[in-house]
């Protein structure tokens, strides 16, 4: 297997020894900014990486504690896979810790270790103490199985244990897959001189690689990769479950801002409305009245909005969960499943939170109706569940969808039979599934850019496979792109010819612009015979492009309309076939050169490549002094 990647998250009150026990892992300190060393609290989500084990790489975010910098808490946990939950032996439980394990549960957080730090203040009665207290706090959360380690960061008490404890709870941890479209919610975006643009944050999904085109939504600018780096090192690509940064070209700082995504592909959605499935904090507040203004957190951006309900005109405190609607001043980008978090934003407090039922949301009545309807959405048909699967990735094994969906074997086989009976869904040897439209978009793709090609390159006899594959790869796999290819040259929509793939229609051909230059060039060439000149006098002084002029022998030589006599010059196709009637009609079953020149008439410096090429093509064959004619005789 390869190498897996993972970001883990450290979560607390303030001053419960995050950084400290950051630092002690990693031996880095995460407190980057001035103001944040003076007073001795994280306001920016720090980043470190932990030591790889067994291929396994883990990025450490230390999320700020302080309640005024909770949003940044929220955008430095997003994403995250594990989170170590860090309280004080001396404190216990703080607000700031409820606070943020109501975050985690909202974010959909399955896995946590419990890290009680600051050992050296404490008794072991204390400890025991602290610990019940978290256990009944954790009691009926999915953390209520969390590990216990205690440690010390300053004397290093306890740390190796906790590093062992991470790398065994991962293994627990579902490894991103990296097949996915290229998803990095942006954290941080700044300038460095002589670099450019340089955005930060947690890759979600895929993989992006250097040079690639990718695009900043919801804004839709589109910046090319200059250079990746993963923790202050350099490296070709970054992939699904990273913390990356990445210097990205045309665009500039002020164009971008936390909360942008930067894509690979058009798979996503933007959109200013959004059904949600929102679970509320478990203690009284306010009641929020319909169309109330409220934040919602998703990924790294927070956006103002209204909430809308279809069944209640406020909300207070409930177990129950609430569909209802975000109205939002701002787009995003999201997809379905994407987990959120809910603030008042006066006065400031964290409602709840939840997940994204459809991304894409229209405008609904007030009633039952639309709650069936949107209850219908959460709870999705095994149809749906499996169409939504196949949504968000080109291609999923049986296994894959089993754990995506959730259905039980006999389902999800009965959907795919059916959904390959009714030709929405596709099996792919050697793959798994596919959405047929999900293919058909990739056929469109390689089509159109094939299309643009053969417009550009009119000369060439097609794209290179492998410039096609790979132009394609950051949005799809490459065994996904083989199979597509594959299909549509079996449907004689493409063909292949050696390296080259093209439309099936297309031939190569001179470009109309320059069409009757061209064939001045082509005509002087023929006009010649074998007493050519070399290539350059032929196109001296004429206005067609560089490009053209460079790609038009390979043309030539290509379309069998000229053989290639010396490096720089050509001799054209009927020329040649000319002399070679001629040579033959005038000398007996072998010649030498002496008989060659007299029955050509042309000086040693063509006769000599001529004969040679005779040689190349078999129509002789050189014995001593002596050339013997082949069966064929004649060029092939």
């Amino acid at each position: 297997m390869g190498d897996k990647y993972y970001t883990i998250g450290m979560a607390g009150h303030i001053d419960h020894g995050k950084t400290a026990l950051t630092k002690a892992l990693t031996n880095v300190d995460t407190d980057r900014l001035k103001e944040e060393k003076e007073r001795n609290i994280s306001i920016e989500a720090g980043y470190a990486p932990l030591q790889a084990a067994n291929g396994t790489h883990v990025s450490i975010v230390d999320v700020p504690g302080h309640e005024r910098f909770i949003r940044q808490m929220i955008a430095g946990v997003a994403g995250i896979d594990l989170v170590v939950l860090v309280i004080a032996a001396d404190e216990g439980v703080m607000p700031q810790t409820e606070e943020h394990i109501e975050i985690l549960r909202f974010l959909g957080i399955e896995h946590c270790i419990v890290a009680i730090t600051k050992i050296d203040r404490a008794d072991e009665e204390i400890l025991e103490i602290v610990t019940e207290d978290v256990r009944e706090r954790l009691e009926k959360t999915r953390f209520q199985d969390a590990p216990y380690v205690y440690v010390d960061s300053l004397s290093g008490t306890g740390i190796e244990k906790l590093k062992e404890t991470i790398f065994a709870e991962l293994e627990k941890v579902t490894f991103r897959d990296s097949f996915g479209s290229f998803r990095l919610p942006i954290d941080q975006v700044f300038t460095v001189q002589g670099q450019g643009t340089i955005v930060r944050g947690t890759v979600y999904e895929g993989k992006a690689e250097k040079g690639s085109q990718l695009t900043v939504l919801p804004k839709g600018l589109k910046a090319k990769v200059r250079q990746i780096q993963v923790h202050h090192e350099e490296q070709q690509q970054a992939r699904a479950g990273q913390r990356a940064a990445i210097n990205l070209g045309g665009v500039n700082k002020e164009q971008i801002s936390r909360g942008d995504v930067l894509v690979a592909s058009d798979h996503f959605l933007v959109t200013d409305t959004v059904d949600i499935v929102l679970k509320v904090v478990n203690e009284t507040f306010t009641p929020l009245k319909q169309r109330s203004p409220v934040k919602i957190h998703v990924g790294t951006s927070e956006v103002m909005g209204k909430i809308v309900f279809f069944d209640r005109n406020e909300l207070a405190q409930t177990n129950d969960e609430v569909l209802c609607q975000i109205r939002l001043d701002e787009e995003i980008v999201v997809r379905r499943g994407d987990r959120f978090i809910l603030r008042r934003p006066t006065p400031v407090e964290t409602l709840g939170g939840g997940w994204v039922i459809e991304p894409k949301a229209g405008k609904y009545r007030f009633g039952e109706e639309t709650i069936s309807m949107l209850r219908s959405k959460m709870e999705g048909t095994p149809e749906d569940l499996v169409a939504d699967a196949l949504s968000k990735q080109p291609v999923l094994s049986f296994q894959q969808l089993l754990q995506d969906t959730s259905l039980i074997e006999e389902a999800l086989q009965n959907v795919i039979e059916e959904g390959t009976a009714a030709g929405t869904i596709l099996e792919i040897p050697g793959q798994g599934y596919s959405a047929a439209k999900t293919i058909a978009k990739l056929e469109n793709e390689m089509l159109q850019m094939l299309s643009a090609y053969h417009e550009e390159f009119s000369l060439r006899a097609g794209m290179g496979k492998a410039e096609l594959v790979q132009s394609l790869s950051t949005a799809y796999p490459k065994p996904f792109i083989e199979y597509t290819l594959n299909r549509l040259t079996g449907k004689g929509e493409l063909k292949k010819d050696r390296q080259y793939v093209a439309l099936a229609v297309f031939e190569p051909h001179l470009p109309k612009k320059w069409r009757a230059r061209m064939e001045e060039m082509v005509t002087a060439l023929k006009e010649d015979g074998l007493a050519v000149k070399k290539w350059d006098e032929y196109v001296a002084g004429t206005p067609v492009p560089k490009a053209y002029i460079s790609e038009l022998p390979v043309y030539l030589l290509e379309t069998k309309q000229a053989e290639r006599l010396t490096d720089d010059m050509l001799i054209h196709r009927q020329a040649f076939q000319a002399a070679v009637a001629q040579l033959r009609q005038n000398t007996g079953e072998s010649f030498d050169l002496k008989e060659a020149k007299e029955a050509l008439n042309i000086s040693r410096k063509y006769l000599i490549p001529f004969l040679e090429l005779l040689d190349q093509q078999n129509i002789t064959i050189r014995q001593e002094e002596k050339r013997q004619w082949t069966k064929e005789g004649q060029p092939s």
